[in-house]
């Protein structure tokens, strides 16, 4: 009796992907594919543009699947390729400009207290919410950021740095108001 999709683990439905296996394939996109999607919208894709690369992504494993080894999960694997595709993607619309300092003041926080990072991350200049979410949504290195952006690796650097201190001031919550109250010590 074999064992049904949902059981088997990442690993082995990349292996038996790789060896023709279009249905074990099916199931990885199943389960992996809104989180890819999600990624690449933190980014700065639309919608419609970030299902397109998604798909493209997931073809781009199909292909390579048996490059996958499994040394890292594949959800990280097929984002550090949809990640690179939107790289290229948006390098060659020439949708990548120069940095451009957004310090003006961020909207009220949400009066329930709710966090949307997806609402946060479009505060961030383009460079800064790229760098940010390649690092900590796609798992991706400074470096190979560097080297996929086109940039020295001390402005990747400098870019995540400053997307995750606004992203820390945006998303802190505020603080407990006193209720004009004195208390004494004594």
């Amino acid at each position: 009796m074999t064992q049904p999709l949902v059981d088997r683990h990442d690993v082995e439905l990349a292996a038996l992907a790789a060896a023709g296996g279009r249905r074990e394939f099916g199931e990885l996109v199943r389960r992996h594919g809104s989180a890819v999607r999600g990624l690449l919208r933190r980014m700065g894709a639309q919608p419609s543009l970030a299902d397109d690369i998604a798909q493209d992504a997931f073809i781009q494993a199909f292909e390579r699947c048996a490059e996958f080894r499994g040394e890292g999960t594949f959800a990280a694997w097929v984002k550090r390729i949809a990640a690179r595709l939107y790289i290229k993607r948006i390098a060659k619309e020439a949708r990548y400009v120069a940095e451009i300092e957004n310090d003006e003041a961020s909207a009220a926080p949400d009066p329930a207290g709710l966090v949307d990072l997806d609402e946060a991350l479009k505060a961030l200049s383009e460079p800064e919410r790229l760098c940010v979410s390649l690092c900590h949504g796609a798992g991706m290195a400074h470096s190979e950021i560097a080297t996929a952006l086109n940039l020295p690796l001390g402005t990747v650097k400098s870019h995540v740095k400053r997307g995750l201190d606004k992203l820390r001031a945006r998303l802190q919550p505020e603080p407990a108001q006193t209720l004009g109250r004195t208390q004494h010590v004594g």
